[in-house]
C-alpha cells in the first residue's frame, strides 16, 4: 500500500513539474511572444518572465534583432540585353510580431522570395552602365520597394546592398577594350593640347625675336655657353655679321 503511494506520489510530482515546465517561458530582451489561446490572438508579451495557461496557451517565439538574409544569385537581362548574374544582401527587422506570424506563413521565406523577384524586376528596367555607375541609387529604390511589399507583414527593410554582378567574358573583354581606347583618347588629347601650347609658345618667342634683333643673338650665346659645356674636342659654329660687324666698323675707322 505504502509502495503504490509513493508511485502515485512520484506521478503527481512529475506531472506537476511537465505542468509548471509548460507554462513558464522566459523571453530575452530581443524576443517577444506572441501568445495564442484556444487559436485566437490574445497579444504579444516579453520580455521576461511569460505564464501561460497549460494546454491551452500557445506562444510562438519571435526574434526583433536585424535579420542579414543573402539573396540567392540571379540571372537578369538589363535593359540592353545584357545578360549577367547578381547577387544581393537585405537587411531587415520584425517590428510587429503579431503581424509577422498572423499575415504570412513564414515570413523569412516569403521575404526572400519577395527580395529575388524584386532585384530580377528592377535590374531588369536598367542599363548595364546605369546598374555598374549607379548602384547607390538601385540600392535605395530596390530598398524602397521591398519595404512597402512587407509593411502588412510587420516587416522594416532598413537597407538592401547588391554585392556582386558577374558580367560574361565577351562583355569583360570589351568593357577592357573600350577603357583601354579612353585612355588612349584621353593621351592623345594631352599631347595634342601640350603640342598647341608648345606651338603657341614658339609663335610668341618668334614675335619677340621679330621685334628685337638682340633677343637672337642673346639666344646664340646662351646657345654656345650650352655647346662649352659637353665634351667635345672640336666646336665649329657659324658667327652671324651682326655680332663682329661693330669690330669691322671700328677697325675700318682706326686704318
Amino acid at each position: 500500500m505504502e509502495q503504490s503511494f509513493n508511485i502515485i506520489l512520484i506521478t503527481a510530482i512529475v506531472f506537476f513539474m511537465f505542468i509548471l515546465a509548460s507554462a513558464i517561458r522566459i523571453l530575452r530582451e530581443y524576443e517577444r511572444g506572441v501568445v495564442f489561446r484556444l487559436g485566437r490572438l490574445i497579444g504579444v508579451k516579453g520580455p521576461g518572465l511569460i505564464l501561460l495557461i497549460p494546454v491551452i496557451d500557445k506562444m510562438v517565439k519571435v526574434s526583433l534583432r536585424t535579420v542579414v538574409m543573402d539573396v540567392a544569385e540571379q540571372d537578369v537581362i538589363t535593359k540592353d540585353n545584357v545578360s549577367i548574374k547578381v547577387n544581393a544582401v537585405v537587411y531587415f527587422r520584425v517590428m510587429q510580431p503579431d503581424k509577422a506570424i498572423i499575415e504570412v506563413e513564414n515570413f523569412l521565406f516569403a521575404t526572400s522570395q519577395l527580395s529575388q523577384t524584386t532585384l530580377r524586376s528592377i535590374l531588369g528596367q536598367s542599363e548595364l552602365d546605369e546598374l555598374l555607375s549607379q548602384r547607390d541609387k538601385i540600392n535605395i529604390e530596390l530598398a524602397k520597394i521591398i519595404d512597402n511589399q512587407t509593411e502588412p507583414w510587420g516587416i522594416k527593410v532598413s537597407n538592401v546592398e547588391v554585392k556582386h554582378i558577374d558580367l560574361p567574358q565577351e562583355m569583360q573583354r570589351a568593357m577592357a577594350k573600350q577603357a583601354e581606347a579612353e585612355r588612349e583618347r584621353r593621351a592623345k588629347v594631352i599631347h595634342a593640347e601640350g603640342e598647341f601650347q608648345a606651338s603657341q609658345r614658339l609663335s610668341d618667342a618668334a614675335h619677340v625675336i621679330s621685334t628685337n634683333p638682340a633677343a637672337i643673338q642673346l639666344r646664340f650665346l646662351q646657345t654656345l655657353t650650352e655647346i662649352a659645356t659637353e665634351q667635345s674636342s672640336t666646336i665649329i659654329f657659324p658667327v652671324p655679321l651682326d655680332i663682329i660687324s661693330a669690330f669691322l666698323s671700328k677697325e675700318k675707322k682706326t686704318s
